[in-house]
Parts: structure tokens; C-alpha cells; sequence
């Protein structure tokens, strides 16, 4: 995934969360905001030191970024996700991790 579509600065981090359309399910909490005039969606990335050690924490930032690539020709452009992951997301495979963000993603009704 390119870095323009990633969320990189802690004000647009806590202007998404302080939207407060949230979304979550047992692996992954999403943050929604709609923002008009954009391209592509973007994307920030939370993965907690509750999570593991900073192999763990950047394993599943790898497998989250993928999921994202694999879902990036159905998702709309107009919106800012902030994903943060749960504990539990460390025993999932990747396809597993694809699979909580379809979820996710449908719960939110941003994709059917």
C-alpha cells in the first residue's frame, strides 16, 4: 500500500477518532470519517504494546496494510479509517485478518 494512502499525523488521528463512527468486532476497532475531495481513502494504523513485542506489533501492521491492499478496488475514496487492533489478532493468519476486515468494513456499511 502506497504512503499516500496512509493516516500519518496525530491531528488528522484525533480528528478521525473524535468523529465517533465506530465500528469493532472481536480482532479490530474501526474509526470512520467521511472527508470529501479525495482521491483515495486513507488509512491509520494503532497496534498497542498490549499486542506484543515490536515483532508482533509490526506483523500485524504487515498483515493489516495487506488486507487493506486487497481491499482497496472496493472500498470508497471519500473516507479516513483509523483501524486499531486487538489482543487477539495475533494468532490469525493473514486471509483470517482480510476476513475480520471485510466484517469490520460491512458492519460499518461502507461495503455490502
Amino acid at each position: 500500500m502506497k504512503k499516500t494512502y496512509r493516516v500519518k499525523k496525530e491531528s488528522d488521528f484525533q480528528k478521525i477518532i473524535e468523529y465517533r463512527q465506530t465500528v469493532a468486532n472481536r480482532n479490530i476497532v474501526l474509526f470512520v470519517r467521511p472527508k470529501e475531495g479525495q482521491e483515495h481513502f486513507r488509512v491509520g494504523l494503532s497496534v498497542g504494546k498490549r499486542i506484543g513485542n515490536a515483532v508482533y506489533r509490526n506483523r500485524v501492521k504487515r498483515q493489516l496494510r495487506e488486507g487493506m491492499r486487497q481491499l482497496k478496488h472496493i472500498l470508497p475514496a471519500e473516507y479516513d479509517f483509523v483501524l486499531i487492533a486487538r489482543p487477539n489478532i495475533t494468532t490469525l493468519s493473514t486471509a483470517e485478518v482480510v476476513k475480520n476486515l471485510r466484517h469490520v468494513f460491512r458492519l460499518a456499511n461502507i461495503i455490502e
